[in-house]
């Protein structure tokens, strides 16, 4: 499985960006699906995850409200839709996908998931 994360870019404080994470090769293995993100010093931190059907998501106390997760399994694509961004949100985004559907123990940790794409950069300026 590969994933290729696009979307990034620099905005200014509550604008809006879009993520998007492709993936390629035995899509039909994936189940569960995450954002993750990590900032200049600080360590990788959970974003959002979201089953396969798209009926559950959870999301980190810092992004709810804020951001949505969302993905067209036909289309092999996961999207992160970031609103009313914060400098604090300025990080390199990175996205993973997980061989089983995520678990209510284990969805925020980063070593539940089997793959992971380079990431895309966000910047967010005050």
């Amino acid at each position: 499985v590969q994933l290729q994360a696009s979307g990034g870019g620099l905005v200014q404080a509550g604008d809006s960006l879009r993520l998007s994470c492709a993936a390629s090769g035995r899509t039909f293995s994936i189940y569960g699906m995450g954002w993750f993100r990590q900032a200049p010093g600080k360590e990788r931190e959970f974003v959002a995850s979201i089953s396969y059907d798209g009926d559950i998501t959870w999301y980190s106390d810092s992004v709810k409200g804020r951001f949505t997760v969302s993905r067209d399994n036909h289309k092999n694509t996961m999207w992160l839709q970031m609103d009313s961004l914060k400098p604090e949100d300025t990080a390199v985004y990175y996205c993973a996908a997980d061989l089983s559907e995520p678990r209510s123990d284990s969805y925020y940790l980063p070593h539940a998931y089997d793959y992971w794409g380079h990431g895309t950069l966000v910047t967010v300026s005050s």
